[in-house]
């Protein structure tokens, strides 16, 4: 069994074009009647940092999970919109972006990396005390175009001292589609044996050539949870200029098939869901 964390948050924040809440709620609804594991669906952090993820407010309280096992995810950048995140108890994670690359984490969270660990502490805790997960993205896993210090051992390294804290659910993220197909399987052939008491996910940005060779050297390290979004839309605007899109759902669906793997996803529902997408993303 394959899980699919669904990022529509993750497709639609870098689009300038504000996306009417409606529609972002008829989008999501949607969604929650595809059968993913997980939908990333919008992110509590400053409005002038993100103006298109302002409405998740909104966006919630018109979101029915009447008969979904789906749960949702919030992205959040600091204890303020974790506490805000808190607030709702629809929310089941909390996800927290932890850059191995000191420049990325600078202009993603204005953190240092030292600073997010403590944050991640703090984090860790106020989710146990609501009830909550989280989860914690490791951007920047396969290296980054900044010339900052990384290697397999720095990734292990911060990955033990998230582990410390209590995180049971960790995403390795190529943030900027760099990562090389053996960087893929030996960190994830690595870190999974390392640390079996962790969900270890998988986070991919990629050109369209190079989304089933990712999806595929993860999977045969032993992942088990991938993220996605429809349409291969997104990719954080803190990163480089030029975007790279998330691996597509329809990639990821598609290799499923070819090896015969459960996914659980509803075909029409998908294909609901996907007629709706075509309207977001025009």
């Amino acid at each position: 069994m394959l899980k699919i964390v669904e990022c529509p948050r993750d497709a639609m924040q870098g689009i300038s074009r504000f996306i009417p809440t409606d529609l972002k709620i008829r989008y999501i609804n949607a969604l929650l009647r595809a059968g993913f594991d997980t939908i990333d669906f919008g992110s509590f952090v400053s409005p002038q940092a993100v103006p298109q993820m302002a409405d998740t407010h909104q966006v919630i309280q018109g979101l029915d999970l009447t008969d979904v096992s789906t749960r949702l995810l919030a992205i959040v950048a600091n204890l303020r919109g974790a506490q805000e995140a808190c607030a709702y108890p629809q929310i089941s994670y909390l996800g927290y972006p932890f850059s191995l690359s000191e420049t990325f984490q600078i202009r993603n969270t204005r953190k240092t990396i030292a600073e997010s660990l403590f944050l991640v502490k703090d984090l860790q805790q106020l989710c146990l005390d609501n009830k909550k997960e989280l989860v914690v993205y490791l951007s920047m896993a396969f290296g980054n175009p900044y010339g900052d210090p990384w290697s397999a051992d720095i990734a292990a390294g911060w990955m033990e001292e998230i582990v410390k804290t209590g995180v049971r659910t960790i995403a390795l993220a190529d943030t900027v589609g760099s990562a090389k197909i053996d960087s893929i399987h030996y960190l994830f052939d690595r870190l999974i044996p390392q640390f079996p008491e962790v969900t270890l996910g998988a986070h991919f940005h990629a050109h369209p050539q190079h989304q089933t060779e990712k999806i595929e050297a993860a999977w045969d390290a032993g992942c088990r949870r991938f993220d996605s979004a429809m349409m291969g839309f997104g990719g954080c605007p803190f990163a480089e200029d030029e975007l790279v899109g998330n691996i597509s759902t329809e990639s990821l669906i598609a290799f499923c098939e070819t090896k015969k793997i459960a996914t659980g996803i509803d075909p029409v529902a998908f294909s609901a869901a996907s007629a709706i997408a075509l309207k977001v993303f025009e």
